[in-house]
Protein backbone atom coordinates (compact mmCIF):
# COMPACT_ATOMS: atom_id res chain seq x y z
CA UNK A 1 0.00 0.00 0.00
CA UNK A 2 1.33 3.64 -0.90
CA UNK A 3 0.31 6.18 1.07
CA UNK A 4 0.37 10.11 -0.35
CA UNK A 5 0.40 12.97 2.75
CA UNK A 6 -0.62 16.03 1.16
CA UNK A 7 1.30 19.08 1.39
CA UNK A 8 -0.63 22.36 1.95
CA UNK A 9 0.61 23.81 -1.85
CA UNK A 10 -1.08 22.95 -4.82
CA UNK A 11 1.65 22.49 -7.30
CA UNK A 12 3.34 20.07 -4.46
CA UNK A 13 -0.28 17.74 -4.07
CA UNK A 14 0.00 17.74 -8.35
CA UNK A 15 3.56 15.73 -8.50
CA UNK A 16 2.32 13.26 -5.63
CA UNK A 17 -0.80 12.53 -7.55
CA UNK A 18 1.18 12.53 -10.83
CA UNK A 19 3.43 10.16 -9.18
CA UNK A 20 0.97 7.97 -7.51
CA UNK A 21 -1.06 7.48 -10.89
CA UNK A 22 1.79 6.37 -12.53
CA UNK A 23 2.96 3.92 -10.30
CA UNK A 24 -0.11 1.71 -11.30
CA UNK A 25 -0.43 0.78 -7.23
CA UNK A 26 -3.30 0.58 -4.51
CA UNK A 27 -2.76 4.81 -2.92
CA UNK A 28 -4.62 6.40 -0.56
CA UNK A 29 -3.82 9.87 -0.14
CA UNK A 30 -4.18 11.58 3.63
CA UNK A 31 -5.08 15.37 3.98
CA UNK A 32 -2.94 16.37 7.22
CA UNK A 33 -3.84 19.45 8.62
CA UNK A 34 -1.14 21.06 11.30
CA UNK A 35 -1.26 22.71 14.57
CA UNK A 36 0.03 26.12 15.17
CA UNK A 37 3.79 24.83 16.79
CA UNK A 38 4.18 22.49 13.71
CA UNK A 39 6.87 24.47 12.30
CA UNK A 40 8.83 24.57 15.05
CA UNK A 41 8.77 21.04 15.02
CA UNK A 42 10.23 20.48 11.66
CA UNK A 43 13.57 22.14 13.17
CA UNK A 44 14.33 19.00 15.04
CA UNK A 45 13.39 16.56 12.41
CA UNK A 46 11.57 14.28 15.09
CA UNK A 47 9.24 11.34 14.01
CA UNK A 48 6.43 12.73 16.14
CA UNK A 49 2.42 13.65 15.45
CA UNK A 50 2.47 15.89 17.73
CA UNK A 51 2.44 18.75 15.05
CA UNK A 52 -0.86 17.57 13.54
CA UNK A 53 -4.76 18.32 13.87
CA UNK A 54 -5.33 14.57 14.74
CA UNK A 55 -9.25 15.48 14.86
CA UNK A 56 -9.39 17.50 11.53
CA UNK A 57 -6.62 15.49 9.58
CA UNK A 58 -7.17 11.70 7.61
CA UNK A 59 -6.89 8.59 10.23
CA UNK A 60 -3.23 7.51 10.27
CA UNK A 61 -3.85 3.84 11.36
CA UNK A 62 -2.98 0.40 10.54
CA UNK A 63 -2.41 -0.90 8.19
CA UNK A 64 0.86 0.97 7.95
CA UNK A 65 1.70 1.66 4.00
CA UNK A 66 4.90 0.26 2.45
CA UNK A 67 6.05 3.39 0.94
CA UNK A 68 5.24 6.98 1.75
CA UNK A 69 5.16 9.67 -0.91
CA UNK A 70 5.67 13.18 0.68
CA UNK A 71 6.13 16.87 0.01
CA UNK A 72 5.71 19.73 2.69
CA UNK A 73 8.13 19.87 5.44
CA UNK A 74 5.28 19.40 7.85
CA UNK A 75 4.80 15.60 6.40
CA UNK A 76 9.42 14.88 7.12
CA UNK A 77 7.63 14.44 10.68
CA UNK A 78 4.60 12.41 9.83
CA UNK A 79 6.93 9.71 7.63
CA UNK A 80 9.43 9.74 10.43
CA UNK A 81 6.67 8.88 12.98
CA UNK A 82 5.15 5.87 10.29
CA UNK A 83 9.04 4.12 9.69
CA UNK A 84 8.76 3.45 13.54
CA UNK A 85 5.37 1.49 12.62
CA UNK A 86 6.33 -0.14 9.81
CA UNK A 87 10.92 -0.55 9.82
CA UNK A 88 10.78 -1.75 6.08
CA UNK A 89 8.57 1.60 4.94
CA UNK A 90 10.45 3.31 2.12
CA UNK A 91 9.70 7.33 1.88
CA UNK A 92 10.14 9.18 -1.21
CA UNK A 93 10.55 12.91 -0.66
CA UNK A 94 9.34 15.89 -3.80
CA UNK A 95 11.14 19.00 -3.65
CA UNK A 96 13.47 19.69 -0.64
CA UNK A 97 13.14 18.64 3.04
CA UNK A 98 14.86 20.52 5.79
CA UNK A 99 16.16 16.95 7.50
CA UNK A 100 19.17 15.82 5.46
CA UNK A 101 18.09 14.25 2.49
CA UNK A 102 20.20 11.01 3.64
CA UNK A 103 17.09 10.09 5.88
CA UNK A 104 15.15 9.72 2.94
CA UNK A 105 15.29 6.38 0.93
CA UNK A 106 14.80 8.84 -2.31
CA UNK A 107 14.26 13.04 -2.83
CA UNK A 108 13.18 13.70 -6.33
CA UNK A 109 14.42 17.26 -6.75
CA UNK A 110 15.04 20.35 -9.03
CA UNK A 111 17.46 22.86 -9.49
CA UNK A 112 16.01 25.55 -7.56
CA UNK A 113 16.84 23.70 -4.35
CA UNK A 114 20.49 23.35 -5.24
CA UNK A 115 20.61 20.03 -3.28
CA UNK A 116 23.77 18.05 -3.53
CA UNK A 117 24.41 15.06 -5.99
CA UNK A 118 23.68 11.89 -3.86
CA UNK A 119 22.97 8.26 -4.50
CA UNK A 120 19.33 8.82 -2.67
CA UNK A 121 18.52 11.95 -4.79
CA UNK A 122 17.00 12.11 -8.64
CA UNK A 123 17.48 15.25 -9.99
CA UNK A 124 14.98 16.53 -12.56
CA UNK A 125 15.06 19.98 -14.76
CA UNK A 126 11.73 20.43 -13.69
CA UNK A 127 8.43 18.96 -11.47
CA UNK A 128 6.46 16.07 -12.58
CA UNK A 129 3.31 16.65 -13.73
CA UNK A 130 -0.27 15.33 -14.58
CA UNK A 131 -0.05 17.54 -17.94
CA UNK A 132 -0.39 14.61 -21.25
CA UNK A 133 -1.65 15.42 -24.69
CA UNK A 134 -5.10 13.44 -24.17
CA UNK A 135 -5.73 15.35 -20.94
CA UNK A 136 -5.23 18.82 -22.75
CA UNK A 137 -7.10 17.88 -26.13
CA UNK A 138 -10.09 16.40 -23.88
CA UNK A 139 -10.44 19.62 -21.78
CA UNK A 140 -9.99 21.66 -24.39
CA UNK A 141 -12.90 20.23 -26.32
CA UNK A 142 -15.23 20.15 -23.44
CA UNK A 143 -14.50 24.09 -23.11
CA UNK A 144 -14.35 25.24 -26.40
CA UNK A 145 -18.44 25.96 -26.67
CA UNK A 146 -17.41 28.33 -23.95
CA UNK A 147 -14.94 30.40 -25.54
CA UNK A 148 -16.42 30.39 -29.02
CA UNK A 149 -17.33 33.89 -28.87
CA UNK A 150 -13.85 35.39 -28.72
CA UNK A 151 -11.75 36.09 -31.64
CA UNK A 152 -8.53 33.53 -31.71
CA UNK A 153 -5.64 32.98 -31.47
CA UNK A 154 -5.85 32.34 -27.60
CA UNK A 155 -3.33 33.40 -25.09
CA UNK A 156 -3.63 31.33 -21.97
CA UNK A 157 -2.25 33.34 -19.15
CA UNK A 158 -1.45 31.17 -15.94
CA UNK A 159 -1.17 33.10 -12.65
CA UNK A 160 0.52 32.62 -9.61
CA UNK A 161 1.57 34.75 -6.79
CA UNK A 162 4.05 35.77 -4.39
CA UNK A 163 7.05 33.55 -3.19
CA UNK A 164 10.13 33.58 -1.27
CA UNK A 165 11.82 36.90 -2.46
CA UNK A 166 9.20 38.19 -4.74
CA UNK A 167 5.75 39.45 -4.04
CA UNK A 168 3.36 39.57 -6.38
CA UNK A 169 1.42 42.73 -5.66
CA UNK A 170 -1.94 44.54 -7.16
CA UNK A 171 0.34 46.61 -8.99
CA UNK A 172 2.26 43.94 -10.40
CA UNK A 173 -0.95 42.26 -11.43
CA UNK A 174 -2.06 45.93 -13.40
CA UNK A 175 0.98 45.12 -15.37
CA UNK A 176 0.69 41.61 -16.44
CA UNK A 177 -2.87 42.63 -17.23
CA UNK A 178 -1.63 45.41 -19.30
CA UNK A 179 1.10 43.70 -21.10
CA UNK A 180 -1.22 40.77 -21.70
CA UNK A 181 -3.38 42.49 -23.52
CA UNK A 182 -1.50 44.82 -25.38
CA UNK A 183 -0.14 41.02 -26.57
CA UNK A 184 -3.32 39.72 -27.62
CA UNK A 185 -4.77 43.11 -28.99
CA UNK A 186 -1.79 43.54 -31.37
CA UNK A 187 -3.00 40.03 -32.96
CA UNK A 188 -7.09 40.17 -32.97
CA UNK A 189 -6.70 37.63 -30.53
CA UNK A 190 -7.86 36.73 -26.95
CA UNK A 191 -6.67 36.13 -23.41
CA UNK A 192 -8.11 33.24 -21.37
CA UNK A 193 -6.69 33.83 -18.13
CA UNK A 194 -7.07 31.92 -14.60
CA UNK A 195 -5.61 32.65 -11.01
CA UNK A 196 -4.36 30.14 -8.72
CA UNK A 197 -4.37 29.63 -5.12
CA UNK A 198 -1.29 32.02 -3.92
CA UNK A 199 -2.86 34.72 -6.10
CA UNK A 200 -4.65 36.35 -3.64
CA UNK A 201 -7.91 38.41 -3.92
CA UNK A 202 -6.70 42.16 -4.12
CA UNK A 203 -3.77 41.20 -6.94
CA UNK A 204 -6.90 38.82 -8.90
CA UNK A 205 -9.32 42.55 -8.65
CA UNK A 206 -6.39 44.57 -9.95
CA UNK A 207 -5.69 41.72 -12.26
CA UNK A 208 -9.30 41.55 -13.84
CA UNK A 209 -9.38 45.34 -14.12
CA UNK A 210 -6.45 45.75 -16.09
CA UNK A 211 -7.71 43.30 -18.70
CA UNK A 212 -8.48 45.18 -21.80
CA UNK A 213 -8.16 42.89 -24.43
CA UNK A 214 -11.24 39.72 -25.30
CA UNK A 215 -11.13 37.64 -22.39
CA UNK A 216 -12.35 34.40 -20.29
CA UNK A 217 -10.50 35.24 -16.96
CA UNK A 218 -11.32 32.53 -14.35
CA UNK A 219 -10.62 32.98 -10.72
CA UNK A 220 -9.06 30.09 -8.53
CA UNK A 221 -11.28 29.27 -6.17
CA UNK A 222 -11.05 25.89 -3.32
CA UNK A 223 -12.73 22.44 -3.95
CA UNK A 224 -14.20 23.64 -6.99
CA UNK A 225 -13.98 20.88 -9.92
CA UNK A 226 -14.59 22.82 -13.43
CA UNK A 227 -11.10 24.51 -13.39
CA UNK A 228 -10.41 25.29 -16.93
CA UNK A 229 -6.50 25.52 -16.35
CA UNK A 230 -5.90 22.53 -18.50
CA UNK A 231 -8.23 23.89 -21.52
CA UNK A 232 -6.55 26.84 -21.22
CA UNK A 233 -3.13 25.31 -22.49
CA UNK A 234 -4.78 22.58 -24.72
CA UNK A 235 -6.68 26.10 -26.67
CA UNK A 236 -4.07 28.15 -26.39
CA UNK A 237 -1.59 29.09 -28.85
CA UNK A 238 0.90 30.62 -26.15
CA UNK A 239 1.03 30.85 -22.55
CA UNK A 240 2.21 33.74 -20.35
CA UNK A 241 3.21 32.18 -16.97
CA UNK A 242 4.10 34.44 -13.67
CA UNK A 243 7.86 32.92 -12.97
CA UNK A 244 6.96 32.54 -9.95
CA UNK A 245 5.49 28.77 -10.25
CA UNK A 246 7.84 26.33 -11.47
CA UNK A 247 5.20 24.16 -11.82
CA UNK A 248 2.95 25.98 -13.70
CA UNK A 249 6.16 26.60 -16.14
CA UNK A 250 7.26 22.92 -16.45
CA UNK A 251 3.40 22.09 -17.68
CA UNK A 252 3.23 24.65 -20.07
CA UNK A 253 6.64 23.65 -21.05
CA UNK A 254 5.44 20.31 -21.43
CA UNK A 255 2.39 22.12 -24.12
CA UNK A 256 5.63 22.47 -26.81
CA UNK A 257 3.84 25.83 -27.00
CA UNK A 258 5.64 29.22 -27.19
CA UNK A 259 5.94 29.96 -23.52
CA UNK A 260 6.27 33.87 -22.12
CA UNK A 261 7.24 34.69 -18.43
CA UNK A 262 6.16 37.04 -16.55
CA UNK A 263 8.21 39.32 -13.88
CA UNK A 264 6.08 39.62 -11.23
CA UNK A 265 8.77 42.31 -9.50
CA UNK A 266 9.98 45.34 -10.89
CA UNK A 267 13.72 47.65 -10.44
CA UNK A 268 15.75 46.12 -8.18
CA UNK A 269 13.33 43.64 -6.84
CA UNK A 270 13.19 41.88 -10.19
CA UNK A 271 13.82 38.28 -10.54
CA UNK A 272 16.12 39.35 -13.62
CA UNK A 273 17.93 42.31 -11.38
CA UNK A 274 20.15 39.56 -10.48
CA UNK A 275 19.48 36.77 -13.05
CA UNK A 276 23.18 36.28 -13.63
CA UNK A 277 24.67 37.31 -10.10
CA UNK A 278 26.20 34.38 -8.29
CA UNK A 279 24.00 36.16 -5.19
CA UNK A 280 19.96 37.53 -5.29
CA UNK A 281 20.26 40.96 -3.63
CA UNK A 282 19.74 41.12 -0.05
CA UNK A 283 17.16 43.57 0.17
CA UNK A 284 13.56 42.76 -0.46
CA UNK A 285 10.51 44.50 -0.86
CA UNK A 286 9.09 44.05 2.64
CA UNK A 287 10.64 42.43 5.85
CA UNK A 288 9.31 38.20 4.99
CA UNK A 289 11.21 38.60 1.17
CA UNK A 290 14.10 40.27 2.99
CA UNK A 291 14.70 37.44 5.14
CA UNK A 292 14.37 34.93 2.40
CA UNK A 293 16.92 36.29 0.07
CA UNK A 294 19.59 36.31 2.89
CA UNK A 295 18.73 32.45 3.57
CA UNK A 296 19.18 32.15 -0.44
CA UNK A 297 22.70 34.01 0.09
CA UNK A 298 23.90 32.60 3.78
CA UNK A 299 21.79 29.70 4.75
CA UNK A 300 22.40 25.95 3.69
CA UNK A 301 20.77 25.36 0.26
CA UNK A 302 18.22 22.84 1.72
CA UNK A 303 16.54 25.70 3.22
CA UNK A 304 15.58 27.82 0.79
CA UNK A 305 15.33 27.99 -3.07
CA UNK A 306 16.53 29.67 -5.89
CA UNK A 307 13.85 30.08 -8.81
CA UNK A 308 16.74 32.53 -10.96
CA UNK A 309 18.41 28.65 -11.18
CA UNK A 310 15.47 27.52 -13.39
CA UNK A 311 14.78 30.33 -15.24
CA UNK A 312 17.74 30.79 -16.35
CA UNK A 313 18.59 26.90 -17.59
CA UNK A 314 15.18 27.00 -19.21
CA UNK A 315 16.01 29.91 -21.30
CA UNK A 316 19.37 28.61 -22.33
CA UNK A 317 17.51 25.48 -23.09
CA UNK A 318 15.48 27.92 -25.21
CA UNK A 319 12.39 26.58 -23.76
CA UNK A 320 10.81 29.91 -22.46
CA UNK A 321 11.68 33.54 -22.89
CA UNK A 322 10.55 36.59 -20.67
CA UNK A 323 7.77 38.60 -21.85
CA UNK A 324 8.64 41.05 -23.96
CA UNK A 325 11.84 39.84 -25.29
CA UNK A 326 12.73 39.14 -28.75
CA UNK A 327 12.12 35.10 -29.41
CA UNK A 328 15.11 32.58 -28.72
CA UNK A 329 17.27 32.22 -31.46
CA UNK A 330 17.77 28.58 -31.57
CA UNK A 331 14.55 25.78 -31.59
CA UNK A 332 13.72 24.66 -27.89
CA UNK A 333 15.92 21.52 -26.64
CA UNK A 334 13.71 18.35 -26.22
CA UNK A 335 13.00 17.98 -21.90
CA UNK A 336 13.37 14.21 -20.54
CA UNK A 337 10.30 13.66 -18.57
CA UNK A 338 11.20 13.15 -14.81
CA UNK A 339 7.93 10.97 -14.29
CA UNK A 340 9.11 8.07 -16.32
CA UNK A 341 12.30 8.50 -14.07
CA UNK A 342 10.63 9.06 -10.68
CA UNK A 343 8.59 5.42 -11.19
CA UNK A 344 11.66 3.88 -12.25
CA UNK A 345 13.76 4.80 -8.74
CA UNK A 346 10.72 4.38 -6.91
CA UNK A 347 10.26 0.62 -7.67
CA UNK A 348 13.83 0.44 -7.71
CA UNK A 349 13.58 0.72 -3.87
CA UNK A 350 11.07 -2.49 -4.33
CA UNK A 351 14.11 -4.54 -6.14
CA UNK A 352 11.14 -3.88 -9.25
Amino acid sequence: MTWILQSPHSGDNTQLRAIGGALGWPVESKRLVYRGHEGLLRLFSLPTLSGVDLAASSPLEPPWPDLVICSGRGAEAVSFWLRRQNPRLRIVFVGTPWSEPSRFDLVLTTPQYRLPQAPNVLHNLLPVHDVTPQLLTAEAARWEARVGHLPRPFTAVLVGGSSGPYRFTPGAAQRLGREASALATAEGGSLLVTTSARTGSAASDALAAAITAPSLVHRWQPDVPDNPFHAMMGLASRIIVTADSISMMAEAVSTQKPVLLFDIEEGPYAMRADLDAPRIGWRGRNLDATVFRLLINHAPPRFSRDLRVVHRQLAAAGLVQWLGDPPPPAAPQPVADGLPRAVARIRALFGL
